[in-house]
């Protein structure tokens, strides 16, 4: 038996290679993804190697997490419940996708993960398989009841740590988890379940890794300009940048001014609430920017279809689906939207506010001789509202005569 299993380095996946190759005898291949984690990565293949794995992959996914993933969703506005960023949610059928490239590549017959069964990451990461590889078998040890019995906590897992010496960052002075990448940091679990505890409080936020504190904030704003061609940013201040290298310029701009931070309890996929707080500097920056070259180049009824499509689109992306066709779908029409959506945007940033301050674009459809109310000529008759609204207002006074109108 041959596992290829998605490994973090941190506590669950340490203690998981170790126990599978115990279970099942197994060879264990360990698979690490650079999404932009950055320090996180080093020293795991030595790490994995001593706690068990024959070989270890770190493959760079950097540029491919911004451009085929990051940016599709971005052009999207795609965003969970109206805060949540899906830094999480964005990265794990990538990380599943290059799992099953190994997997294959290694002739390996089965794959493993280290999500919890009460997350979402288990829909994500096994949809991912399902959809691509359905053949390989799938191991996640957080639904066995043996591994549970033998880990029912934290503090279980950092003691077996502790005892065959695998170094992990959590500890008990330090319960919750995090989970690191170019988009985002996600912090949960621990302390962090309870829904009152206050993380921005002195004492508590050196937890942040991403951004300071707003109000530790410059106290002088900074002004970014991001230029955008069909409905991607390609330039940050007048420099050319890949999909990796805007995220990373904003990151620190967003992160300089505390920018991203949400706290939030949030709807998970298996039908339970969960606390979870985030820092997304440059996701933030930059999915606001977007929206600001759209208000000039994006017809009103094109723009109004794909936003109610929007949380369709963030659900799915949040649930796992992917790689699923109805989000195949969903994203062949927003790109179509997005032919048009090419511009600047000015932006000014300010003790954790992104604020507006100016957009342009050649294909703009706002025509200020139209919009103007200095009496300027324009296509525009104001004569011709009257019989606009006389039509639109028929059925109010239809109803008035007919059934005695509003209650008020």
């Amino acid at each position: 038996m041959k596992i290829v299993l998605a490994y973090s380095g941190g506590l669950d996946t340490s203690v998981i290679v170790k126990w599978l190759k115990q279970t099942y005898d197994a060879e264990i291949i360990t698979f690490a993804a650079d999404i932009g984690q950055e320090e996180e990565l080093k020293g795991l293949p030595q790490k994995a190697r001593k706690t068990g794995a024959t070989r270890h992959y770190t493959l760079d996914l950097v540029e491919e997490f911004a451009r085929d993933f990051i940016y599709p969703m971005v052009r999207a506005n795609a965003i969970y419940e109206g805060q949540y960023y899906l830094g999480t949610s964005i990265a794990r059928p990538l990380i599943a996708k290059a799992q099953v490239d190994i997997a294959r590549k290694e002739k390996a017959d089965t794959v493993a993960h280290g999500a919890t069964g009460k997350g979402n990451d288990q829909c994500r990461f096994e949809f991912t398989y399902m959809a691509l590889a359905p053949e390989l078998a799938i191991i996640s040890p957080w639904k066995i009841d043996a591994f549970r019995k033998e880990f029912p906590g934290r503090a279980e897992m950092i003691a077996y740590c502790e005892k065959h010496k695998i170094p992990v960052e959590a500890s008990l002075k330090k319960p919750y988890s995090m989970d690191r990448n170019l988009l985002h940091i996600s912090y949960e679990a621990g302390i962090l379940e309870d829904p009152w505890f206050d993380p921005t409080t002195p004492e508590n936020t050196g937890m942040f890794k991403l951004s300071v504190s707003p109000e530790d904030a410059p106290d002088r704003p900074e002004y970014v300009e991001l230029d955008f061609v069909k409905g991607d940013c390609v330039a940050v201040n007048g420099k050319k940048l890949s999909p990796a290298g805007v995220l990373k310029t904003l990151n620190a701009l967003g992160g300089k001014h505390g920018i991203g931070r949400v706290d939030l309890v949030e709807n998970r996929f298996v039908g339970m609430k969960s606390r979870g707080v985030y820092e997304t500097p440059g996701g933030t920056i930059l999915v606001h920017a977007h929206r600001q070259v759209e208000s000039l180049t994006l017809d009103r009824e094109v723009m109004h279809l794909r936003d109610s499509l929007v949380p369709k689109y963030a659900e799915l992306v949040y649930n796992g689906f992917w790689f699923a066709p109805e989000r195949e779908c969903l994203q062949a029409f927003v790109d179509e939207s997005q032919k048009f959506v090419t511009g600047t945007v000015r932006l000014k940033l300010y003790k954790g506010n992104v604020i507006t301050c100016g957009r342009k674009s050649k294909y703009s459809l706002y025509d200020p001789h139209v919009a103007s109310m200095e009496g300027v000529k324009s296509s525009y008759n104001q004569s011709d509202a009257t019989g606009f609204i006389r039509i639109n207002g028929l059925r109010l006074r239809a109803r008035l005569a007919a059934q005695g109108g509003p209650k008020i």
